[in-house]
Formats: structure tokens, sequence, C-alpha cells
């Protein structure tokens, strides 16, 4: 159940240091508010890349300018360009540095929990937790609703699923059509994220499935890759309407965690060697 929370900028819950600039973060529960203070010269893919260790920034950010002013530049050639009071999403792919000699302050909702923090550089290997989550049934929904509900329906869920990707820590790696990829730093913030996602999208009238599975995946540009990617992506194919599956070594991981999953038993899974056990999260 919701609770009434509140923080304060004056006494951030932690302050993270980059380059020209520095991240300020209060927690709320489940959800991280970042305020970035950015100084002139400032650019995500001088300062920040390095840490990122992909070609663009991969986060998708929903916040406000209170001062200075911004320039985005996405991946496909788009720009735009945030000064004081503006509020924007920016979706993942793109880079961004400050304009002109005044510090550029903007408060974010998404995409920051995580921001600034130092990862491997890509092409190098990393334990984590792989999410996979789609819509359950949504070429029939799409036929039932027309194309423009169906469409204005999509891009809620995608809102949906990237707050609880982001409020757990999670990074989104890509789309999927009616789905989504993540990467967790930790198993119970996976399963988290996954039960978060089911419960908001249930309020928009769809049905998600989720599969999680814990293993050692190569970065590669802004997408990851290799076997436990595969182990997770058939593990998905198992689940029915509403199921969050998780394999045997996730389910390890989480062990004291709180987190209840039921055996589902051994299945062969599709170009996997051997069977594999199967759990499903249970509800509190």
């Amino acid at each position: 159940m919701a609770k009434v929370q509140s923080g304060n900028f004056r006494r951030p819950d932690e302050v993270r240091t980059l380059k020209h600039g520095r991240i300020e973060l209060v927690n709320l529960g489940e959800m991280t508010v970042g305020r970035q203070v950015l100084e002139p010269g400032w650019r995500w893919s001088t300062h920040v890349r390095p840490l990122a260790g992909t070609p663009t920034c991969e986060y998708h950010h929903l916040g406000l300018v209170l001062a200075g002013r911004m320039h985005i530049e996405m991946a496909d050639g788009t720009v735009m360009e945030l000064g004081p009071d503006a509020v924007y999403e920016i979706p993942p792919g793109h880079d961004a540095w400050v304009i002109g000699d005044e510090p550029w302050v903007g408060i974010n909702w998404a995409g920051i929990r995580t921001y600034g923090a130092p990862l491997l550089a890509t092409g190098e290997r990393i334990l984590t937790t792989v999410l996979f989550t789609d819509i359950v049934g949504s070429t029939d929904v799409a036929a039932r609703i027309g194309d423009g509900r169906w469409q204005t329906l999509l891009a809620a869920h995608n809102d949906a699923v990237r707050h609880a990707i982001d409020g757990y820590g999670g990074v989104e790696v890509k789309t999927t059509g009616d789905g989504f990829l993540a990467r967790f730093d930790a198993p119970a913030r996976a399963l988290a994220s996954a039960r978060a996602i089911r419960t908001a999208t249930a309020t928009l009238g769809l049905n998600i499935r989720a599969a999680a599975h814990t293993g050692e995946v190569e970065l590669v540009g802004d997408d990851i890759r290799g076997l436990a990617v595969h182990l997770a992506s058939r593990i998905l194919a198992l689940a029915g309407p509403g199921e969050i599956l998780a394999s045997a070594t996730t389910r390890d991981l989480v062990d004291g965690s709180g987190l209840v999953l039921e055996d589902r038993g051994r299945h062969e899974l599709k170009g996997i060697t051997g069977s594999r056990e199967v759990f499903a999260l249970l509800d509190d």
C-alpha cells in the first residue's frame, strides 16, 4: 500500500560525483528522485560514456529543468534543446551537453537511480539477472480495440514498465515489440520489478508474463548476449498469463529475501542442453 513519504535535497540519501557535475539522490521507497547539477563544458559522451561503456546514454529520462540549457541529440539525428521550466522525456540512445556559461540543473523522476555509476566496458562479461516481459495475447487485444487505441495503450504499458525497471535499479536493454528486456544487479530486485510490472499493467487491463535468470552476459554496445539471455527467453515461453517464472539459479540466490517461489518441475528448453528446473514467484 502506498504511504505518505518525503525527502529533501538539502539532506540527500546519496551524492554521486561526476566530472563537471554531481547527482543528489532522494529515495522514496521504490522510487528515486535525482537532482543533476552539471557544469558548463559537461558532455555525456566525454564525461559519462567511459563509466557507462555504451556508445550513447541508454537511460530513459523523465524530468524538469530548473536552470541552464541542455542540448540533446538522439542516435537517429533528432535534436532538442531544453531550457528552464521545460518538462522532458528522453528515450534511450542519446548524447547530451550543457550549452552556455550557466550550470544546468534538472530534476529526474526516471533514469537516475544508477546513472553515472561505474559499469564494465563494452565487451566485458558481467554477472547479472536478466528479466524478460511480454504482453499476453497482444495481437488479439490490438485487433479488438483498433490500432489507434492499441498504440495509446502500448505507450502507457511502456511507461509503467520503465517506471518499475528504474524503480528497482534495473537497466532497460531494449524493447521486444510488446515486451522488455532488462538487467538487474540483484535477482530479488528483478523479481520485485516483475511483480510491480504485473500490478501496474493489470490496471491497464493487460496481462503480462515474465521470466528471470541470473548468469554471465556480455555487454555489446547497447545490448547483452550470452547463454543467460537465451535461457531467460526460453523460460518466458513457458510462462502463462500473469506468471513470473525464474530459473533455479535465481531461486537459490533470493533464498532468505522473503520472496516465495514454487517448484514448476524440470523442462527441456529449446536450444539449451539438458533439462532445467523452473520456479514460479508466488504472491505475498
